[in-house]
């Protein structure tokens, strides 16, 4: 709920690159957190993907929905649910793919705890890279539609 009004307040553009840049913050710091700041130092900057996320999503489905004819808004809010949910599983099974990768153990149930910490150490900074190129794209994205919409005043 404070995302969604957050969303209606200060606009989708701004809210979508917010939530991107708290996401790719929390995935940046937590591969660089001391082991030393134990279950604190991975909570805090989960807290800070989580809140990043629930503000980009507020901030995509009003993006997405906004221009939407009435008689098509259930087809396309099921569209964004089915890629959403597409994004999810295939993200869940490529990043589990890059843990394993990561840790280099073969068998996870006897990996040693250092291995278990350099494979979540990868993930999150592979994690950190991505949410940087939408980031990217989110930002281009908001410069071409600016420049389209001055030359339409224009």
């Amino acid at each position: 709920m404070p995302a969604g009004r957050l969303v209606d307040r200060l606009g989708a553009q701004r809210m979508t690159v917010a939530g991107l840049v708290c996401m790719a913050a929390g995935c940046a710091i937590l591969p660089m957190m001391p082991v030393r700041f134990g279950v604190p130092g991975y909570i805090g900057p989960l807290a800070a993907i989580t809140a990043g996320y629930a503000l980009f999503q507020a901030a995509n489905n009003t993006a997405v929905m906004a221009d939407v004819w009435a008689e098509q808004r259930g087809v396309v809010a099921g569209l964004l649910t089915l890629s959403r949910n597409l994004g999810l599983v295939t993200g869940a099974s490529v990043m589990g793919a890059v843990f394993a990768l990561g840790a280099g153990a073969g068998d996870m149930a006897a990996a040693r705890p250092e291995d278990v910490a350099a494979g979540m150490r990868i993930t999150f900074a592979v994690a950190a890279a991505l949410i940087a190129a939408a980031l990217a794209i989110a930002c281009a994205s908001h410069a071409l539609a600016r420049r389209a919409a001055s030359r339409l005043s224009s």
